[in-house]
């Protein structure tokens, strides 16, 4: 399926979703940048937060909406569920025209974007025709975010984003520094780098003495790979990235096509 770009983004029809949840200060901001972009501006995000829900549906048990304003309304689901209800169900008449996840509080690059439903919000707007942009702030868990900096550079950004055709089966994945935005050195295109998990597996007891543990999110950042999405993010850039849906390796196909005849 073709991904309609480019368009006019005055007449766009915007889908705004996150994975934080439907009152968090990123989805806000989104939204008021997508109302900066256009008039026709609907919201459609989880109920409770969803870091980490990655692509995942709800299917063992019924999904509730829950309508609290004129085009704003939670799902009691995953980032995914947002999107599907949305264009199939919620968004009567006129399809959206782009769809807007984030602005996601901590940055998703490298391995990150199997983990995210930010992305994955993005992932299932691609997948239905809709063109898609994950946004993230990369900014430490227990620090202020910087939430001036995607306020500022979005809308510029999408702007930019939307004025090109994109290739088939391709969402665009925007991470921001946690800088101020006046010391933002620009935006690069980027390709997705690498990251792996830390070591932090919290390991604790409960009242009654049985073992629990908690997963924890610290990464080991390889910052000096240039060309990658965090290299750009920790040089003071605005990364983006395009990612592809087709996850097939190419050379391995042709590599077992030789051992499988």
């Amino acid at each position: 399926m073709m991904i309609p770009v480019p368009f006019d983004l005055s007449t766009a029809r915007i889908l705004v979703s996150n994975d934080d949840g439907i009152n968090a200060p990123g989805l806000a901001i989104l939204e008021e940048v997508a109302l900066s972009l256009s008039g026709d501006v609907w919201v459609v995000a989880p109920e409770t937060e969803q870091s980490g829900a990655g692509h995942s549906l709800t299917l063992q048990r019924p999904l509730r909406i829950r309508k609290i304003a004129d085009r704003r309304f939670s799902v009691d689901g995953t980032p995914t569920d947002c999107v599907m209800l949305a264009v199939n169900e919620i968004i009567t008449g006129r399809r959206p025209t782009l769809l807007l996840s984030g602005v996601n509080r901590g940055g998703n690059m490298g391995e990150d974007i199997t983990y995210s439903g930010t992305v994955a919000a993005a992932m299932e707007g691609t997948l239905l025709g809709v063109p898609s942009v994950a946004l993230s702030l990369v900014c430490p868990d227990r620090e202020k975010p910087r939430w001036e900096t995607p306020r500022r550079h979005a809308a510029a950004l999408i702007r930019r984003l939307v004025a090109a055709p994109w290739p088939a089966n391709t969402l665009m994945n925007v991470n921001f520094p946690d800088i101020e935005a006046d010391d933002v050195v620009g935006l690069k295109v980027a390709r997705q780098g690498q990251r792996k998990l830390g070591n932090n597996i919290i390991r604790n007891e409960d009242p009654r003495g049985r073992p629990y543990y908690w997963l924890g999110t610290a990464r080991d950042e390889d910052s000096s790979l240039p060309g990658t999405d965090i290299h750009v993010v920790y040089g003071g850039g605005i990364a983006v990235t395009p990612i592809y849906m087709d996850m097939t390796h190419r050379a391995a196909l042709t590599e077992l096509e030789k051992l499988f005849p």
